[in-house]
């Protein structure tokens, strides 16, 4: 049974425990074949697998970035991976010495890994500390790939910047994903005949970049393809980042609703129009675009 904790004081059962170290940020294709071994091998030795991730990502703390960062919220990781706890300003001895009391630890894997203050503790490093405290390190190599690549956060991140919606969705094994409630915009799309819910979305995960994307808006469990806009409006001189979906084939108020939008593809980038009449006839092609890739 899957349990979820904050800090590992609050872990009640001790019991000969695998860990699994690192951000884990996306989740992608790479982190589910090191839990998968991890898995495995804790239970060929019938040990408890567990996942201990970090909230905020350690770049972002060291590097101070404040731009919109993250692959997955950390509720999105967190139901993926199931287990986390949060780790931080802590010596790489002290630090282990913590996971040793509260998960008697066995096993630690991992890709690169590196933990406490400053990074001191590398691969070599715990290896050594592991022959005192009788755990072992299994540094997972980064073999997997797609297109000849190797898989990883940074990989997804620069593909959601470029829009590149094939290459993000085959690097994390299934489509990328936004949840937010819908709030009050402009209003503007239903007098084109084109409603759109506008997303309030998490504020510091990454989004695609700005164009229109071929969707499935996720709503009350029920989903719909949508037609979703990601940009700032400039046909109508609009300057705030928005995400606005035009669910195709809905009929009902979908305000303060929690939606789910999965991004398929990018139909194209984001323009300006010389007017209404000329953004009205590029939508009419964009859903009909959208309506033969999701449901043709």
């Amino acid at each position: 049974m899957a349990i979820r904790v904050h800090t590992l004081n609050e872990i009640k059962e001790k019991r000969p425990s695998f860990l699994a170290l690192g951000s884990f940020d996306g989740v992608h294709l790479g982190h589910q074949a090191l839990l998968k071994q991890l898995v495995q091998a804790a239970h060929a030795a019938h040990a408890r697998a567990a996942v201990l991730t970090f909230f905020p990502h350690p770049k972002r703390v060291i590097l101070g970035l404040t731009d919109r960062y993250y692959i997955t919220s950390l509720e999105e990781r967190v139901s993926l991976l199931a287990n986390h706890g949060v780790v931080r300003m802590t010596s790489a001895t002290d630090f282990v010495d913590q996971l040793c009391q509260h998960l008697q630890l066995k096993a630690l894997w991992g890709g690169d890994i590196k933990l406490g203050y400053q990074q001191e503790g590398d691969h070599d490093f715990l290896q050594q500390l592991g022959k005192v405290l009788n755990f072992s390190v299994n540094a997972v190599p980064k073999l997997i790939t797609v297109g000849d690549e190797r898989v990883s956060s940074t990989r997804i991140r620069n593909g959601l910047k470029a829009g590149d919606m094939a290459d993000v969705n085959a690097c994390l094994g299934r489509p990328f994903s936004v949840h937010g409630i819908v709030v009050h915009g402009d209003q503007r799309g239903r007098t084109i005949g084109f409603p759109t819910a506008n997303l309030a979305v998490w504020e510091e995960q990454l989004i695609p970049a700005n164009g229109v994307f071929a969707t499935i808006a996720t709503v009350d469990g029920q989903p719909y393809p949508a037609a979703t806009n990601v940009g700032r409006r400039p046909t109508v001189d609009g300057v705030d980042l928005r995400i606005e979906a035009h669910l195709l084939d809905f009929a009902g108020d979908l305000y303060d609703k929690e939606v789910t939008l999965q991004f398929i593809s990018r139909v194209r980038d984001e323009r300006k129009f010389d007017g209404l009449a000329a953004l009205k006839a590029q939508i009419d092609a964009d859903v009909a675009q959208v309506r033969q890739q999701l449901i043709a």
